[in-house]
């Protein structure tokens, strides 16, 4: 199983995108999506971004994982 982890497009070079997942800035590959813009939302894994998504359905996601992150945090204490 896979999980990618929606990101916002700052900037983009040719067939690479600087993004911001949680606040930090990496570089992802574009090679297998097209027409990425910056302000665009794209799911990444393992440094290529593999599809464009929705600002909804990023931000819910985003949203999600916080949630189980917090609940991990809970059992562990």
């Amino acid at each position: 199983m896979c999980l990618s982890i929606p990101a916002r497009v700052v900037s983009v070079d040719g067939n690479t995108a600087r993004v911001s997942v949680g606040g930090t800035l990496v570089n992802v590959a574009l090679h297998l999506v097209d027409d990425v813009t910056p302000g665009d939302y794209v799911l990444v894994h393992t440094g290529f971004a593999l599809q464009k998504v929705s600002e909804e359905e990023a931000l819910e996601t985003i949203e999600l994982i916080r949630q189980l992150n917090a609940a991990g945090e809970e059992k562990e204490e």
